[in-house]
């Protein structure tokens, strides 16, 4: 703590003390065996000392509470909290005293004064006293500015400052990932899922009250943290939701559009914001700290002018059966096409129909369901491939391989052999 005092002597003294919660007390139990030389001699002074637990006298932790001996560490998302006296220790009375608190970060100064009145008079031996408090937001260092003014008996006007420099250190180390996932067979399309990694980085135990996304506007979230049993579902973290010491959890939350921006093709071009994490915790004696993370963004996927898709497609099928699938063909551009469909046939996977089909005008952020039929002369997991799109307003060609895997089996073959 770096304290700058003035020169001038002065009236008044100002004290300040940071407020925190208290910490149990430790002492360190020390034992032997009976057939040794002190004998019982440990044993009775540990249960002759006050702060010994009656019973469990070999316990680290006591019954009672110590007051902090030093400034101790500030968190990102902790409340700071000071208690700020100014004490008169002369035989004079002073007048219009104004005490002032200001708190210097690296981008902003925030005054953290409860009142800016002047009070009117302080008799010797008289003292001011305030509680400031603030959420820290910013890491790095911050400075506690305390400035008192006041008039003495013969109207002179006196001025100090004193500075108290302190770190505020970051406690959680967060990484987040995005998986995008594609569910027309579910009817719902472009769900986003997203894993975030919390990593405790001081040197206590944390109980994780609340981690939870608020998602944007666009999106709805569930939660993927629990296991059902039952009615209720039970954390998959256990019981005690404790986080040691450099110990990381992963939670998992799945996104999906709402209804009224699913079937825009636009919401899935570009960027999309997705929404923020607001991680709750608890340290020391209950002791609240809250982080809410910016907006998390993640790079879409980018499906070009035109987006095909599957709504429908069996699991298995039979070797040289046709089999029945339902294609999704969205326009994601901001133009209207003109779409004629192709089906090549590959090696394994034959189309039945006619190739060179025209779709009609297709208008933005617009699609259309089309059915095919397709068979496959080949067994095992098959690729769908071999569509194409073609834009006769642009004259510009869209091809799509791999679209689905589907498992075709021989009806007349016995598994068993």
């Amino acid at each position: 703590m770096d304290v700058n005092q003035a020169k001038q002597e002065q009236l008044l003294a100002l004290k300040v003390m940071r407020l925190t919660k208290p910490t149990l007390f430790t002492n360190m139990p020390v034992t032997c065996e009976d057939r040794d030389l002190p004998g019982d001699l440990f044993g009775r002074l540990m249960k002759e000392d006050p702060s010994t637990i009656k019973g469990a006298e070999t316990l680290t932790l006591g019954e009672m509470l110590t007051l902090p001996q030093n400034f101790g560490n500030i968190f990102l998302g902790e409340t700071f909290s000071s208690y700020i006296s100014v004490h008169n220790d002369s035989v004079q009375v002073v007048k219009d005293i104004l005490v002032k608190a200001d708190l210097q970060t690296s981008s902003q100064r925030l005054n953290l004064s409860a009142s800016n009145s002047a009070v009117g008079e302080l008799k010797p031996e008289c003292c001011i006293d305030d509680v400031i408090h603030h959420e820290v937001k910013e890491i790095g260092t911050h400075i506690l500015v305390c400035a008192v003014s006041y008039t003495t008996q013969t109207g002179e006007k006196l001025y100090f400052r004193k500075f108290f420099k302190f770190q505020v250190l970051k406690p959680l180390d967060v990484k987040t990932k995005f998986y995008n996932a594609e569910s027309d067979l579910s009817s719902v399309t472009d769900e986003v899922f997203l894993e975030a990694q919390i990593q405790n980085i001081t040197t206590s135990p944390m109980f994780m009250e609340k981690v939870s996304l608020e998602p944007s506007m666009m999106y709805n979230v569930s939660e993927l943290n629990t296991v059902s049993s039952g009615d209720d579902g039970a954390s998959t973290f256990g019981k005690m939701s404790y986080l040691q010491p450099m110990d990381t959890r992963q939670y998992l939350y799945c996104l999906k559009p709402k209804p009224e921006f699913a079937e825009k093709a636009g919401v899935i071009k570009g960027v999309t914001v997705i929404g923020k994490l607001d991680i709750v915790w608890k340290t020391n004696l209950g002791e609240r700290g809250r982080l809410q993370t910016s907006q998390l963004q993640r790079m879409a996927p980018g499906y070009g002018d035109v987006r095909l898709s599957l709504e429908m497609i069996p699991d298995t099928v039979n070797l040289e059966e046709p089999f029945d699938i339902t294609c999704k063909i969205t326009n994601c551009s901001e133009r209207t096409m003109d779409l004629v469909l192709e089906m090549c046939n590959t090696c394994s996977i034959h189309w039945c129909g006619v190739s060179g089909r025209q779709l009609g005008k297709l208008s933005p952020s617009s699609s259309l369901s089309l059915p095919l039929r397709v068979l496959s002369s080949v067994q095992g997991l098959q690729s769908i491939s071999g569509l194409r799109l073609t834009d006769t307003f642009l004259k510009r060609t869209y091809e799509y391989d791999d679209i689905a895997q589907v498992c075709v089996v021989c009806p007349f073959m016995n598994p068993e052999s």
